[in-house]
């Protein structure tokens, strides 16, 4: 009996990621590392079943438009601007120094200049899904530094696409053969142009069309009829990005999202877009999975060695580097940094059209998918070690100084010339600012106190003194810190960050300079509040305990009639 591919490709890739994506969480792995490896067994290159890979190629290139779709809705174009200064500069020079790798791997190994060039483009460019899903696990996406690491992808984006236009163009010259130098820069020109006007169509024409036509679909009460004018939304866009103006699919669903973002109906469209998104997605890791070959790492171990090496080394070095020269945290060269440290779908892409066209050796090919795959697998890995790392820095003053300076530098410039702590004043502190931290310090401010907020992002610092707020740029389990901020004599001492290494070694440095401070602190998890009052602290407000309060309460209070919650419930 004859089974469709489609069919068996499918069941084949979602039923060994459930497994073995099973597999990898019981181990406390990332199950991103179980999808890869059920493409390795159903891939090509292992016994057994052999599902198709060019229907799995497309399908995860779905999850690829999808996935930049959903970034897209929670991404505002403010964002975005507001990282240009150090997402232009950062894809350029990381770009740049991964193609210079390259080149030099390649002159090193005697092949063409030209060849080593492609292998450099093809590792400099990041994966879209990897960054994506990395980021949002480790729960850093709507932070500055998940801000900076989708705007320097945005960028990388871009770079890729020009790059894919020009190389059919300089092939000749990059075998020897000679160039056109006019066709060149015919190529280069049309595909700025083109760029441009993609991001044009979209931005005003989309922002005009898109979001009154979902406006229209959801007066309809139709969630089927919602659900597919969002997806046909994503994906004409994105198609319209690659058929018309040579872009790629991801950038176009990219701008589709931002304009809807823009509409009333942005939270529904996103949930609507959620379960397809993370299911095709799971199939990017599939697809990349088929095409690992195990007996690459055997043949070729030194070509595939040094290709890892500049993926997981060269680029995270120099955005770190790149990153903390223009001023961020140490925290956000780091998130930036790993999160980075990957390559995927447009490698591929690359990959592919060098070896058609005769600029890039077989074993190159093989080897940059093979250090993608690699590099994929390791990525949630490095992710959870941003904060190990901080901290492994701090315990070591001298560097962290020298990583920090132009941090500290930034902080010193922006900061208010009251932000030293007055004598007499009503003062309280606050560690982190994010909801919590800004909920505290607003409840202050109606107490009368002022509130001084202590925090280790230097990005944070500049928008609190640029508001006019007092901040302190530094570690709130430093006592030093602590002091310069103004604790003593402070009436109170709020933790607001659920961290719990971070809140305990808090509490143990503010009780040690204030034995009779209020000390205030967030935990996360019920089981966190004993050991926090044995060390100290004077109260301790639970997330799970708000949670469930807060939703028994409204529900005790919620009146309603059945009847009419039916009648006015969309059809399903």
């Amino acid at each position: 009996m004859h089974v469709d591919p489609l069919l068996m490709t499918l069941a084949a890739g979602f039923t060994l990621a459930v497994v073995l994506g099973m597999v990898a969480h019981r181990l406390r792995l990332s199950p991103i590392l179980g999808y890869l490896l059920a493409g390795v067994v159903v891939g090509p290159h292992t016994p057994g079943f052999v599902a198709d890979a060019r229907l799995a190629a497309q399908l995860a290139e779905i999850g690829v438009v999808l996935l930049m779709f959903g970034v897209g809705l929670h991404f505002h174009l403010k964002d975005l601007l507001a990282v240009r200064g150090v997402a232009v500069p950062g894809a350029l020079i990381q770009s740049a120094a991964a193609t210079g790798l390259g080149i030099a791997l390649g002159l090193a190994l005697g092949w063409r200049f030209g060849d080593g060039l492609v292998l450099g483009l093809s590792v400099s460019v990041a994966s879209t899904v990897v960054l994506i899903r990395v980021l949002t696990a480790a729960g850093t996406l709507e932070t500055p530094a998940g801000h900076v690491a989708v705007g320097w992808l945005v960028v990388e984006d871009l770079l890729t696409v020009v790059a894919l236009v020009l190389l059919p163009a300089v092939a000749p010259a990059l075998r020897g053969e000679g160039g056109d130098v006019g066709k060149i820069a015919w190529a280069l020109g049309g595909a700025l142009v083109k760029l441009t006007l993609l991001v044009a169509v979209v931005a005003f024409a989309g922002a005009r069309l898109i979001p009154p036509l979902l406006a229209r679909v959801a007066r309809t009460r139709s969630r089927e009829l919602f659900t597919l004018s969002v997806l046909a939304v994503a994906l004409a866009v994105a198609a319209l990005a690659a058929v018309v103006f040579d872009a790629s699919p991801a950038l176009g669903a990219f701008l589709a999202g931002m304009v809807v973002a823009g509409s009333a109906v942005r939270h529904q469209a996103a949930a609507d877009a959620l379960p397809l998104r993370d299911a095709f997605a799971v199939l990017f890791f599939v697809s990349a999975g088929m095409q690992f070959d195990p007996g690459l790492l055997v043949s070729q171990p030194l070509l595939v060695g040094a290709v890892l090496a500049i993926v997981l080394v060269g680029k995270p070095i120099a955005a770190l580097l790149v990153v903390l020269g223009l001023g961020w945290s140490v925290r956000t060269a780091l998130t930036v940094a790993f999160a980075l440290a990957q390559v995927g779908e447009f490698s591929f892409i690359l990959a592919t059209l060098g070896l058609g066209l005769g600029v890039l050796p077989a074993p190159a090919a093989g080897a940059i998918v093979t250090a993608a795959l690699l590099s994929i697998a390791v990525n949630p890995w490095m992710m959870g070690r941003v904060e190990p790392v901080e901290r492994w820095l701090r315990a070591r003053p001298r560097l962290w100084r020298a990583l920090s300076r132009r941090n500290a530098e930034v902080a010193d410039a922006l900061a208010p010339a009251h932000a030293a702590p007055v004598e007499g004043e009503q003062r309280a502190l606050v560690v982190g600012f994010g909801p919590a931290g800004r909920a505290a310090a607003d409840a202050l401010s109606l107490r009368g106190l002022t509130p001084v907020i202590v925090e280790a992002n230097v990005d944070t610092v500049r928008q609190l003194t640029l508001e006019g707020r007092r901040a302190v740029f530094g570690d709130a389990t430093r006592a030093t810190v602590l002091e310069d901020a103004g604790l003593v004599g402070a009436k109170v001492f709020v933790v607001s960050v659920a961290a719990p290494d971070l809140a305990a070694q808090a509490v143990v440095a503010a009780r040690g300079l204030d034995a009779r401070i209020p000390i205030i602190v967030r935990a996360r998890y019920l089981a966190e509040r004993e050991a926090l009052l044995g060390l100290g602290a004077t109260a301790v407000t639970v997330d799970e305990e708000a949670v469930a309060g807060g939703l028994s309460s409204y529900l005790l209070r919620l009146e309603w009639d059945p009847a009419a919650s039916r009648d006015a419930a969309p059809d399903a």
